[in-house]
């Protein structure tokens, strides 16, 4: 993290740059001319904005008000009217509807040499289809938009695919080759599931840089409000099988925050090897993500396996200059899910990878009890240590990495492959009181080409709120798999923390795979 004060950018203090900063403003009466841009001068807007209080929102045109979940169904783009199309090959933007959900206009720009071009959408870039409830006239002029997507040849030349959709307060989610929409990410996480009310900050405007001909890549920027704090936002996005945003991001707080979560992921686990029996449900398994994966400074990669909790459930990972973090789908076989609408073995996993030194501080992993699978229940962002100082400035960046994100198979450590839970105790036996079995499978890695029976193998495994009354190893036969059991004990109402890994040889072989687990 880098805390610094504007006044290192000289050039922002001239009357010259000060005074075309009233056509990046966010709040507006008339529609603005073309106006100079740089994200310098998005920041200095930003810091000015930070002076005054967040403005209310302005009532949403009763049309627009009156639109519902259904009518908004029947609400689409034409795809004919995006913006850079026949421009630039490659690349095409295309806006969302304001309206039911999305109350709050967010504006548009376009930034071509330097220079920002407002862009304004009307009724007749929209196909209203049969059925909606409200009559819109076809000169209707929008207020602005719900946000937008940029659609790219992502998976073949001729075919133009969504790649990257910002909609809804400060939400946004990409996509790699092959993937389906799954997890998203935000833009900051303020207060988030604590015992105050949580913060949403929005952005609430954005400038697209027009791409050259044939440009791989794709700037946006964008500006951020809350009650407590206003920002500046700078994303570059290269699409491709990992599609990779360098996301830099410049914060003013009006205010002190409880928690800041920087690089919020948000995702959705209902139910999987964990905890499959509580569902009735022809599907083995419904997730958008099943872990949590963390690599630290030190080489050591931890999974923490996801859950749908009773009630909700909170885990700190304490971590100095993190390498990467992230929400992984590792289920990739359609037989693990069984859904052929869903596709849940396409979703993307997502990897933060700080850029410069983030100092120390914790990746908070939140898991929110859900019986259905619309709902967003896990959470995971940073924490840091460093307390936010209203009036400062705090600047931090770091890069996402949307797509498969695989395990390495020429990697040293091995991967956890699959964690199941039951009860306790051998099969065909009473099952002892009080004790639940986990099974974890981990592939790959110096481990799997280890031959059964080598004596140097050995489990490690640490339990807090419990006991391990049984731990077994063995490798499964004709495969590259080493399965650990382990039965731990519990009294009712206790939480038990575990983790485990495989070590030979006086180094670590596997990850280090952790739980939360809570007694009934």
């Amino acid at each position: 993290m880098t805390m610094s004060a504007l006044t290192r950018r000289s050039f922002l203090a001239s009357g010259s740059a000060l005074a075309v900063l009233a056509g990046i403003s966010p709040s507006r009466g008339e529609e603005p001319a073309d106006t100079p841009f740089s994200f310098d001068m998005l920041t200095e807007n930003a810091r000015q904005r930070a002076g005054v209080a967040d403005p209310e929102a302005s009532a949403l045109d009763p049309l627009l008000a009156r639109l519902d979940y259904d009518d908004y169904q029947r609400i689409a783009f034409r795809p004919a009217r995006a913006v850079f199309a026949g421009e630039t090959p490659g690349w095409q933007l295309q806006p969302f509807h304001t309206g039911w959900l999305f109350d709050r206009p967010v504006h548009l720009h376009e930034i071509h040499d330097g220079v920002a071009h407002p862009l304004s959408f009307s009724a007749r870039d929209f196909e209203y289809r049969p059925g909606l409830s409200v009559d819109l006239p076809e000169d209707f002029s929008l207020p602005g938009v719900a946000g937008f997507k940029l659609t790219w040849p992502l998976n073949q030349a001729d075919l133009q695919d969504e790649v990257l959709s910002f909609l809804g307060a400060s939400y946004f989610r990409a996509l790699g080759a092959g993937n389906r929409y799954g997890l998203s990410a935000r833009g900051l996480a303020v207060d988030s599931v604590l015992p105050i009310p949580e913060e949403f900050p929005r952005f609430s405007e954005f400038w697209i840089e027009r791409p050259a001909p044939g440009a791989s890549h794709i700037t946006v920027w964008a500006s951020m409000d809350s009650a407590r704090l206003t920002g500046a936002w700078q994303f570059v996005i290269l699409p491709g099988p990992t599609t990779v945003m360098e996301v830099t991001a410049r914060l003013f707080f009006r205010d002190s925050v409880t928690q800041l979560g920087i690089a919020p992921l948000v995702s959705m686990y209902m139910f999987g090897g964990v905890n499959r029996a509580q569902f009735d449900d022809f599907r083995p398994q419904v997730h958008d993500s099943d872990g949590l994966r963390i690599e630290r400074a030190d080489g050591d990669v931890v999974w923490r396996a996801l859950s749908n909790p009773d009630v909700l459930a909170t885990s700190y990972f304490s971590e100095t200059r993190p390498k990467r973090f992230g929400l992984h789908q590792r289920s990739r076989r359609f037989d693990n899910f069984e859904d052929a609408q869903a596709r849940y073995e396409l979703r993307p996993s997502l990897d933060v990878e700080p850029v410069g030194d983030w100092g120390s501080g914790k990746i908070r992993l939140f898991e929110i009890p859900t019986d259905l699978e619309v709902h967003d229940n896990i959470g995971a962002f940073w924490v840091p240590d460093a307390p936010v100082v209203p009036g400062e400035m705090l600047e931090f960046a770091y890069r996402l990495h949307w797509g498969r994100l695989d395990p390495d198979p020429a990697a040293d450590l091995a991967w956890v492959a699959q964690t199941s839970a039951g009860v306790g105790g051998a099969a065909g036996l009473s099952n002892p009181p009080d004790t639940r079995k986990f099974v974890i499978d981990f592939q790959g890695g110096l481990l799997g080409r280890t031959p059964a029976g080598n004596q140097d193998v050995v489990a490690v495994v640490n339990v807090d709120g419990g006991t391990a009354d049984v731990v077994v190893l063995t490798k499964l036969p004709e495969t590259d798999r080493w399965r650990l059991a382990i039965d731990i004990a519990a009294q009712s109402g206790d939480l038990v923390e575990v983790n485990a890994h495989i070590a030979g040889n006086d180094r670590k072989l596997s990850e280090i795979w952790t739980f939360q687990w809570r007694k009934p």
